[in-house]
């Protein structure tokens, strides 16, 4: 976060960086106090906080694997999209944009994946109810699902992941800057247009097509 925060102040903007549990409700309560009082208003969330699981075999996952996840996945989304929707509400002039990621686990889980498809399923429900409860208030809302951007987090794809028919492939990868453009345009659209949904992938992942 503070090495975030460095790279924007030296762009010569301002920047705060908050450490803090997006599943913890006071906590996140805090966070957009902080928000409202020292820059005012808000114009766009990016809701990126993901936890993943132990990729087990559904048997063999514990509760508290499963609740870890959705607390961090869904409900921190959730906490987050509610403090931003309400101080977008009141701020004037009005309005702002929310923008959820997903993931490509929002259409097609991987192998030992539950906890983690089942919150990215249920981020595209949350997605498009913001986007239609925000209509009133000039709050746009949209999702991002991403494939394969090489982060540190993607690298087990360069040294083989389990396929759907039981293979260990390599997948292919994208740079992460392109998920930052697309991202910076979905942000900069008026909020009379929206990108509802956003599927960014490594052009030959196995994703689209059977097998």
């Amino acid at each position: 976060l503070d090495q975030a925060a460095g790279e924007i102040l030296r762009l010569g903007r301002r920047a705060i960086a908050a450490p803090g549990d997006v599943s913890d409700p006071e906590g996140v309560k805090t966070l957009f106090a902080t928000i409202e009082r020292d820059f005012g208003r808000l114009d766009l969330l990016f809701n990126n906080a993901g936890l993943g699981a132990p990729a087990v075999p559904l048997d063999e996952l514990t509760f508290a694997q499963w609740k870890a996840v959705v607390d961090v996945n869904l409900n921190g989304a959730f906490l987050c999209a509610q403090a931003a929707f309400g101080l977008m509400k009141r701020q004037s002039p009005r309005g702002g944009r929310i923008i959820n990621n997903g993931s490509i686990s929002a259409h097609a889980p991987r192998p030992f994946s539950a906890p983690y498809t089942a919150t990215k399923h249920a981020i595209t429900g949350l997605t498009k109810s913001i986007a239609l409860d925000g209509r009133a208030h000039d709050i746009a809302c949209g999702q991002i699902d991403i494939g394969n951007a090489l982060t540190e987090m993607a690298f087990k794809m360069t040294q083989g992941v389990p396929q759907a028919d039981g293979r260990i492939a390599v997948e292919p990868t994208m740079d992460p800057d392109e998920v930052g453009s697309a991202i910076v345009h979905m942000a900069s659209l008026p909020l009379t247009t929206n990108i509802l949904t956003m599927t960014i992938m490594a052009t030959k992942m196995p994703f689209v097509g059977r097998g």
